[in-house]
């Protein structure tokens, strides 16, 4: 599986950001493209312990459960919903997303599996470094793939 810790797969990442425009059209979902990357952004910040967002009662019951379709090597479920603090349906600049987005991935990968969170994933619960490493990565392949990149 591939992981954000792995510079290689940093670098990938990063030249797939790059492919993305102003006018870039998502595949599926309602995000367009710049409130796709300030979510990317905003979910780093929780990977990266600078916020908190609370865990719901179904991540509560359910998400240790089901946090294994993270890891493995199938991809994510289009339309699968996400944390509501992270879902911006305002009006972003997306060059300043993009740029913000670029920074938070190169440094989060800089810095290593030592300074993951280890507050819980606000639906899926307590996670390694490793599986937030993979998860970052997972997560935005997703969300690059939505805008066909």
């Amino acid at each position: 599986m591939k992981n954000i810790f792995d510079r290689n797969h940093t670098i990938e990442i990063l030249a797939r950001i790059d492919k993305l425009g102003a006018h870039s059209q998502p595949h599926w979902g309602k995000m367009n493209v710049a409130q796709m990357l300030a979510h990317c952004s905003a979910f780093q910040d929780i990977a990266s312990g600078v916020s908190f967002p609370k865990r719901g009662w179904l991540g509560i019951v359910i998400g240790g459960f089901v946090k294994s379709v993270v890891y493995n090597d199938k991809p994510l479920p289009r339309n699968m919903s996400t944390i509501p603090t992270i879902l911006f349906t305002d009006k972003r600049e997306f060059e300043k997303e993009k740029e913000l987005l670029r920074q938070k991935t190169d440094l989060f990968q800089r810095n290593g599996p030592e300074r993951c969170t280890t507050h819980p994933h606000p639906f899926f619960g307590k996670l390694t470094s490793e599986q937030w490493g993979i998860c970052i990565y997972k997560h935005l392949d997703h969300h690059l793939k939505q805008f066909g990149v």
